[in-house]
């Protein structure tokens, strides 16, 4: 995404600030987003759009290369000692019938751009929410809120490091606010953000 985008989503903000400024969009003003700093690497229109769609329902993985080259520009800035990536999960009866989860795909892929180890289940989705295609922002949340948690396999590995969450496309922000919240609980994670896609209009 180009120009200055918010500090803690990536959303495109309107104006000539400065990139380095750290503005936010009013979605995260209002709602305060537990992770420290996010970014996105497209809008979610037209070709971001596309491309998003290929990805997650198309088999299309070749997208995923550069898909990473792009989030890799601009999450570098996001960057931290001991860093490790982790994507957000999938449930498994859904990554059963998808046979892969997109956002694991561009987590691997951007943590070996970045030079950071990934950790592919660090967190698991406990339950099979429903569709999040046309909630309303109360509703993503109310659906997600305590649909992950940490793995209990990983309890003694990655303790107390910065986590970098990846994920596809970003909406509302409600599931890398649960991811975020059952990383931080009952530990000290610094959380960072990176999208392949912000969709611009909230729901």
């Amino acid at each position: 995404m180009r120009g200055a985008g918010c500090w803690t989503c990536g959303l495109s903000l309107p104006g000539n600030l400065d990139a380095s400024e750290q503005a936010m969009c009013d979605s995260c003003l209002s709602l305060d987003p537990p992770w420290r700093r996010g970014v996105a690497a497209l809008a979610y229109h037209e070709t971001g759009r596309s491309l998003v769609l290929a990805l997650k329902h198309g088999d299309r993985h070749d997208i995923v290369r550069p898909a990473a080259d792009w989030m890799a520009q601009v999450t570098q800035s996001l960057v931290q000692p001991d860093m490790v990536v982790a994507p957000v999960p999938l449930h498994w009866t859904r990554l059963l019938r998808r046979r892969y989860n997109q956002a694991g795909l561009l987590s691997a892929a951007l943590a070996k751009r970045l030079g950071l180890p990934h950790c592919a289940d660090l967190l698991i989705r406990n339950s099979r929410t429903r569709s999040l295609e046309g909630c309303t922002t109360d509703q993503r949340f109310a659906i997600v809120s305590s649909a992950i948690s940490r793995n209990p396999r990983h309890r003694n590995r990655w303790l107390d490091r910065p986590v970098l969450l990846v994920d596809d496309v970003m909406t509302s922000g409600a599931t890398l606010t649960a991811a975020t919240i059952a990383l931080q609980k009952n530990r000290n994670y610094d959380v960072y953000t990176s999208v392949l896609a912000r969709v611009q209009k909230q729901i």
